[in-house]
């Protein structure tokens, strides 16, 4: 019975304790929520795309400084790209934040669909504003943790940008910035709230040029070479290539120059593809195949063709271990609940969408544990191939939203989106504070990853050894 008793004060005041540190988070937390969600905000406004994101990284860089972290700018060889880092000792947590916008969805707040034109022509249709917000809102709040309890640790926040095609953190990998670090945490907004150990395809693009010769389409055909009818042959040999590829496979194009007026026979046509497949071996496989109807087509054109490898992603690699604590946090602090504003802010947006596949309401709750895969791709996935990497997703936009859309951009500027990136930043602080307390995690993670890697596994960027493509938003 005495050892029964004990065994139950022990127990309660475990409970009591966790009641407490829950408390004492979500106070640091509030300490600065005006103030991270007007940057997510601003960041919101300034809308800019892909290594152009002049404002919005100095903005998160100098709210970093101002609290006393170390700032490295122009890392990797990218002016936007950055490390904000605070202590010099114990285990080294990552965060990543991106903040990069996407071409041609510069829209408003309304719950209807309002073209609002801005400098930039862009729009945050997948949330990264949030995202660099609520990532640095954390390590600022794990700063403080580390520094009110005298805690060793090092908490590094990781500037991203050109998440969107640009592969940002592939070359921060490739340049070794992650080869000290113990752990990495991220997060990505979503309608749902979920913490699964999440895969991805891994991902190749580049960008296929002809060049022809021009000439007048009526008055002398016989002496032009069309460019575009390169670009057509080839996309017309990779459809047919789609019945022998393996299903897991994803491969899709835009042309991005096919000439500028019907009786000019274009002497320059180009078109941007992208190949995915889970594997990156297979994706290296494909890309190759891709590549050869692109000559074939320049052959039988007679027409000069040139490719630039624009952007490669490794697939992302689960990690239990960091994964299921975070998942216990996320669970802990539960999912959103609207406001009566809100709420009918949601039910106005709901009408706009095709065949929602969730329901308002599902925000309040955390989807169960599971292994998941997306047939999207990520540049975090290099990230966890090196360094033990787990991610949570929140619902900053409405039940039913698809990423990339007008309604993702709506709903990530108002309080909908500001509520999912509070979750996102209690869940990022919970969890690295309870690996800074708990060393043993780190051993564990890097055991994991070590097991799915392969002892044999030596990284290479599916890029190769191009430089960054700092202008590849610009027009």
């Amino acid at each position: 019975m005495y050892k029964k008793n004990i065994y139950l004060f022990f127990l309660l005041l475990s409970f009591n304790n966790l009641n407490i540190y829950a408390d004492s988070l979500e106070e640091d937390i509030a300490k600065n929520k005006e103030r991270f969600s007007q940057i997510a905000l601003d960041i919101w406004e300034f809308a800019e795309m892909g290594y152009q994101e002049v404002k919005s990284s100095n903005l998160l860089a100098n709210e970093l400084k101002n609290e006393g972290f170390r700032i490295t700018k122009n890392v990797a060889g990218i002016p936007t790209a950055f490390i904000a880092e605070y202590g010099s000792s114990g285990p080294v947590i990552g965060i990543l934040g991106e903040f990069d916008a996407l071409p041609g969805l510069a829209q408003s707040s309304s719950p209807f669909k309002e073209i609002i034109e801005n400098e930039t022509g862009a729009g945050h249709a997948c949330g990264h504003h949030l995202f660099g917000a609520a990532s640095a809102w954390a390590a600022v709040t794990i700063k403080n943790w580390l520094k009110d309890n005298d805690v060793k640790g090092t908490i590094r926040f990781y500037g991203t940008p050109a998440e969107e095609g640009g592969s940002g953190k592939v070359y921060m990998v490739r340049e070794g910035l992650f080869d000290d670090v113990d752990i990495v945490l991220h997060w990505h907004p979503d309608d749902v709230n979920s913490a699964n150990a999440r895969t991805s395809n891994s991902n190749k693009s580049a960008k296929f040029t002809f060049k022809g010769i021009s000439s007048h389409a009526a008055g002398a055909p016989e002496q032009g070479r069309s460019a575009l009818d390169g670009v057509e042959s080839m996309n017309m040999m990779v459809n047919m290539l789609r019945e022998h590829i393996p299903q897991e496979s994803r491969i899709h194009y835009v042309i991005t120059k096919g000439g500028l007026a019907p009786n000019v026979v274009p002497d320059i046509a180009e078109v941007y593809y992208y190949v995915r497949h889970p594997k990156m071996t297979e994706v290296e496989k494909l890309f190759k195949r891709v590549v050869k109807t692109a000559e074939g087509a320049a052959i039988g054109t007679d027409t000069k063709m040139t490719y630039e490898v624009m952007h490669g992603n490794f697939s992302l690699l689960p990690n239990d271990v960091i994964q299921k604590l975070m998942h216990k946090n996320l669970s802990s602090f539960g999912g959103i609940k609207y406001s009566n504003d809100e709420q009918k802010y949601a039910e106005t947006i709901y009408k706009t969408f095709i065949s929602p596949s969730l329901e308002i309401g599902s925000q309040e709750l955390v989807s169960e544990y599971t292994s998941s895969h997306s047939y999207g791709s990520t540049d975090v996935g290099d990230v966890s191939w090196v360094v033990p990497t787990a991610g949570i997703r929140t619902a900053t936009w409405v039940p039913g939203t698809a990423a990339h859309s007008w309604q993702a951009v709506a709903s990530g500027g108002t309080s909908i989106g500001l509520k999912g990136t509070e979750l996102a930043a209690k869940t990022i602080t919970a969890t690295a504070i309870d690996i800074f307390k708990d060393p043993s995690i780190v051993k564990s993670a890097k055991k994991e990853l070590n097991e799915r890697v392969g002892k044999d596994f030596v990284y290479k960027a599916l890029l190769g050894d191009r430089n960054p493509p700092l202008n590849y938003r610009v027009n």
